[in-house]
């Protein structure tokens, strides 16, 4: 099971989306082992369902 350590979104403003892409972020998550990894995902998909530090991930990877 991984769950949120930290979200990151590091728009600062300096680069243009593209054409309908979405701002995203970059989640940092732990398992039960200590093992880390990151990913990236819409901002907006996180708040959709609810996603926050210290929420278990629902994604399988």
């Amino acid at each position: 099971m991984w769950i949120i350590k930290q979200i990151f979104d590091g728009d600062f403003g300096c680069e243009e989306l593209a054409p309908g892409e979405k701002p995203k972020v970059s989640v940092t998550l732990e398992n039960e082992d200590g093992q880390t990894k990151m990913v990236s995902v819409e901002d907006q998909w996180l708040t959709e369902i609810g996603l926050d530090v210290g929420s278990v991930w629902p994604v399988d990877e």
